[in-house]
């Protein structure tokens, strides 16, 4: 079986990187390999990818410095990144999961849950072009701008910026804050919230499981500190209203 799916593996262990790279082009797909995040950036510079495996610890540039340059290209920001490291500790799972990576796989790693999770975020990352683009086609009838406070949103454009200073977005994370925006001081419900995202249909509690850690980076990103809704209100178990961010 055969795919035109492109996949990179970012892992400084050449025996690690070997095994899996062959796990993943005997599921058939296309692997890129990188020693480390420079590599990892000249192979997106010189091909499409469809999917980031990198570990953290690597030299020359780690994985959260890979995966920062990444999100703050817009031509890469859809790329699903996914983690496999051998960093174990909560602290630093929930790190990663806070900066927004898609996934974090800890080393060792079984075939069948590497491939389960690389097929799980491949499909999940069509079904939301699919719905950005639908998305985009309905925000062109508005003004092209949602101003709200000191925040300021291009609709359909993937460009936000927060005291005039731009946001390095993921996709979704935009598509969540345009959403809100669009609706601002309303509480938009969970489902409503993960149709548009993931262009899935979903219980409150599935949508819940897959809005929080994206409402979490969102919240950092914009400068609150872990445990601060800031201008991200949450309601439980209903949804999430966002209100007018104030001046610092």
């Amino acid at each position: 079986m055969t795919t035109d799916t492109d996949i990179l593996i970012v892992e400084d262990q050449p025996g690690v990187r070997a095994c899996l790279e062959q796990i993943l082009s005997m599921a058939g797909y296309r692997v890129h390999t990188a020693g480390d995040g420079l590599e990892a950036l000249a192979v997106l510079e010189s091909q499409p990818v469809d999917l980031i495996v990198a570990d953290i610890m690597m030299p020359n540039m780690d994985g959260y410095q890979l995966y920062e340059r990444v999100v703050e290209n817009p031509d890469w920001v859809g790329i699903p990144f996914i983690y496999l490291t051998a960093r174990m500790l909560s602290a630093d799972i929930r790190h990663g999961k806070e900066l927004g990576v898609d996934d974090y796989l800890i080393k060792p790693v079984e075939a069948k849950d590497l491939l389960a999770v690389v097929r799980g975020k491949l499909r999940r990352a069509q079904k939301v072009v699919e719905s950005s683009g639908q998305f985009t086609q309905r925000s062109k009838t508005a003004n092209g701008t949602v101003d709200l406070g000191w925040l300021r949103i291009e609709l359909g454009q993937y460009r936000v910026w927060l005291h005039d200073e731009p946001l390095a977005l993921s996709n979704t994370e935009f598509l969540l804050l345009e959403t809100l925006a669009q609706q601002a001081d309303r509480v938009v419900p969970l489902p409503d919230l993960v149709h548009v995202t993931h262009g899935l249909n979903a219980t409150h509690t599935e949508a819940s499981d897959l809005l929080r850690p994206m409402v979490r980076s969102l919240r950092r990103k914009m400068g609150h500190e872990a445990g601060d809704l800031g201008c991200i209100e949450s309601v439980r178990g209903v949804g999430y209203r966002l209100v007018s961010p104030s001046a610092p």
